[in-house]
C-alpha cells in the first residue's frame, strides 16, 4: 500500500467522526474498567447496559432525549441492584442477574411493540459511522467530567474497592463514593450509546482494565496503560474496519479481545518462569 492508499480513511468526514468518539470514549470506558475489575463489579457493566434499554424505548415514546432515559434506567438498575443485595440474603451476582434480565426482557418487549418506519437498532448496535456533531458534543460533555472525577477520586475510590471497612474508618463516605460509582457507570454507557451501542458496551467496560490489570502491579500504571490500550484499539478497529469492509464496534472488540489473551499468554509464561526459578533456588539452597 501507498501512503495515499493508508491515509485514505482520514479523507472521509463520517471516519473523522468515527475517530473522534473512539478517542472521546476510550478515556473514561477505559478508566472505569479499571475500578470495574477491581471491585468485581464487571458483571454490574454488563447488566446496566442492558438494562438502560426500557428507558431509552420509553424516552423515545415520550419524546425525550434517548441519554436521559438511558440514564434514568442505568441508575435504577444499579440502586435497585444494591438496595436489594443489602436487604436480603441474596448474593449480588444473584439479585443483578434477577434485575437485568428483567429490565432487559421490559425493553424488548418495548422494543418489539413500537411500529414505526424509524428503527432504534444504533442503540442496541452502535453506529460510529453515522456519528454526528450532536452526537461529539453529548459524548465529551459526559466523557470530560466523568474522566476527570475517576482521576481525581481514584485513591479514595480504590480504597473503597479494596477495604470498605477501611474506608469508612478512614471518614470516606462511603455511600456517596459506592452511589457516584454507579452514577457514573451509567453515565459512561450514555457516552458510548453512539459508538458501540448497548450490546458492546460490555467490552470497553472489561477489558482494558482486565488487559493492564495482567500487564502491570500498580494501579496508576493500570490506569495508563488502560486508557493507552483502548485507545489504540478503538482506532486501530476504526482503522481496520474502513479497510475489511466491516462494522467498527465489533471489530474494536475482536482486537481487545486480541491483547487480552496476549496479555494473559504473557502473564502465564512469566509465572511459570518464576516458579521454575525459584525452584531451582530452593534445590540449590538445600543442597548447600
Amino acid at each position: 500500500m501507498n501512503l495515499e492508499t493508508l491515509l485514505l480513511p482520514l479523507q472521509f468526514p463520517f471516519m473523522q467522526n468515527a475517530f473522534a468518539i473512539a478517542i472521546l470514549v476510550s478515556v473514561p470506558t477505559a478508566l472505569l474498567s479499571c475500578f470495574l475489575v477491581l471491585k468485581g463489579w464487571a458483571l454490574m457493566g454488563d447488566a446496566v447496559s442492558h438494562a438502560v434499554l426500557p428507558g431509552i424505548v420509553l424516552a423515545w415514546i415520550t419524546g425525550l432525549p434517548l441519554i436521559l432515559g438511558a440514564f434514568a434506567a442505568g441508575m435504577t438498575c444499579a440502586v435497585a441492584t444494591g438496595y436489594l443485595s443489602e436487604n436480603s440474603r441474596v448474593k449480588h451476582d444473584t439479585v443483578m442477574g434477577v434485575v437485568f434480565s428483567g429490565m432487559f426482557g421490559l425493553g424488548l418487549i418495548l422494543y418489539t411493540s413500537i411500529h414505526t418506519n424509524e428503527h432504534l437498532d444504533h442503540v442496541l448496535f452502535g453506529n460510529m459511522l453515522g456519528v454526528g456533531t450532536g452526537d461529539l458534543w453529548t459524548t465529551g460533555l459526559i466523557a470530560a467530567p466523568v474522566s476527570a472525577a475517576l482521576l481525581l477520586k481514584w485513591k479514595d475510590l480504590l480504597l473503597h474497592a479494596f477495604d470498605p471497612a477501611q474506608a469508612r474508618a478512614s471518614g470516606l463516605r462511603t455511600g456517596l463514593l459506592h452511589y457516584g460509582l454507579l452514577s457514573i457507570l451509567s453515565l459512561t454507557i450514555v457516552a458510548t450509546l453512539s459508538a458501540t451501542g448497548l450490546i458492546l458496551a460490555v467490552a470497553l467496560l472489561i477489558a482494558p482494565g482486565a488487559i493492564a490489570f495482567l500487564s502491570v502491579r500498580s494501579f496508576g500504571k493500570m490506569l495508563a496503560v488502560a486508557v493507552v490500550t483502548c485507545m489504540v484499539a478503538m482506532l486501530a478497529g476504526v482503522y481496520a474496519s474502513f479497510f475489511l469492509d466491516s462494522a467498527p464496534a465489533p471489530t474494536i472488540v475482536l482486537i481487545l479481545t486480541a491483547i487480552f489473551l496476549v496479555a494473559f499468554l504473557r502473564r502465564v509464561r512469566a509465572v511459570r518462569a518464576a516458579s521454575r526459578t525459584r525452584i531451582r533456588e530452593d534445590g540449590a539452597a538445600s543442597w548447600s
